[in-house]
């Protein structure tokens, strides 16, 4: 066994449109930007993930940062089958005779079409996947913050990624009904952004709107424990000339309350239209809250408030999806019926 463990590699990979994540051998080995970086004029990738998101926005015109993936698909194709094999070949840098073979479970939005899904199937697969399983991005959540997902119990699951915001009520393996919409942390970044221009009259890039949200970004205008006001430093469109001006948490949480609203109301219509033995259960478990959008300040509160319903914020949530997929890889006949070919 142990010769056939040298040949293939068992991988799990949660690619989203802001990060991805692989677990190989139990541990999470990567946890890197969903970006690339290509030279135009030899067409060779020069960076992948942390290294070209630091390109980003600041290039000259003979590199190029590209983001495969727009809403939770892959848009580029080319660009997807790079970016995953320049990301696994960090998880295993020394020399080998052999190159082993994957076997891979990669995470997929629950609204996917057959065309993206076999985009992404045909991506892995040219990046060296012998073998390759999907699993859906909210079922991957529920097992990852221990959710027991064969047992005839509803649990609802919210998963708030870069590209899709995932709302899914889970019951014996399955996914009963969800809601998949467009309104995540890009749509976050954009609305940072187009506040900052409109109040301020401050142009900012991508990676500073991201930055306010990670350092201010709340969904309630009041706050037991407020964060303190963030720096951003951008161009004034008036004078063109470089300017820094301090913004304030309840700022960016009017910046984001139509988005927030969204995700609000596609949390209701799943609600709305899941069975009544299963929405019985919700209500004595509560909803789960997990992805990258779940540390929104705030955000839990604001949907305990509209739902009535207690919100359980995941230990880990940017982690959970992969942490799931792990799972899944390791015991793939437990986990069949969740799995997607």
């Amino acid at each position: 066994m142990g010769f056939f463990n040298f040949l293939t590699s068992d991988i799990a990979i949660d690619l989203g449109t802001a990060n991805t994540l692989i677990i190989h051998n139990d541990k999470i080995v990567v946890d890197e930007p969903s970006i690339i970086a290509k030279d135009r004029t030899t067409n060779k990738i020069i960076a992948v993930g942390r290294q070209a998101q630091q390109m980003h926005e600041k290039t000259h015109d003979n590199i190029k940062t590209i983001r495969p993936l727009k809403d939770g698909v892959i848009a580029d194709f080319h660009a997807a089958e790079e970016m995953i094999k320049g990301l696994i070949k960090m998880i295993d840098t020394r020399k080998r005779l052999f190159q082993p073979s994957h076997r891979m479970v990669i995470c997929i939005p629950s609204g996917i079409t057959e065309v993206e899904k076999r985009a992404v199937r045909d991506s892995a697969e040219h990046a060296g996947a012998k073998e390759v399983w999907m699993i859906q991005e909210p079922m991957a959540a529920a097992i990852g913050i221990g959710i027991d997902v064969h047992q005839p119990v509803g649990s609802m699951i919210i998963d708030i990624g870069g590209g899709t915001s995932e709302i899914a009520l889970i019951a014996l393996s399955g996914i009963v009904c969800d809601q998949s919409i467009k309104t995540a942390g890009d749509v976050f970044n954009q609305d940072i952004l187009d506040y900052m221009r409109r109040q301020h009259n401050l142009l900012i890039g991508e990676r500073s709107a991201e930055r306010i949200k990670i350092e201010v970004g709340a969904a309630l205008t009041e706050l037991d424990n407020p964060p303190p006001d963030h720096e951003v430093r951008g161009r004034d469109l008036m004078t063109g000339i470089p300017k820094v001006i301090k913004v304030t948490f309840s700022e960016i949480a009017i910046a984001l309350d139509k988005s927030v609203a969204k995700i609000e109301e596609a949390v209701l219509k799943a609600l709305e239209i899941s069975p009544p033995e299963l929405s019985a259960d919700i209500y004595e478990h509560g909803i789960h809250l997990t992805g990258g959008g779940a540390l929104l300040r705030g955000l839990d509160k604001r949907l305990a408030a509209k739902t009535k319903l207690p919100i359980h914020i995941a230990e880990d949530p940017l982690r959970a999806v992969v942490r799931g997929t792990g799972r899944a890889i390791k015991d793939i006949q437990a986990f069949k019926g969740v799995l997607l070919t």
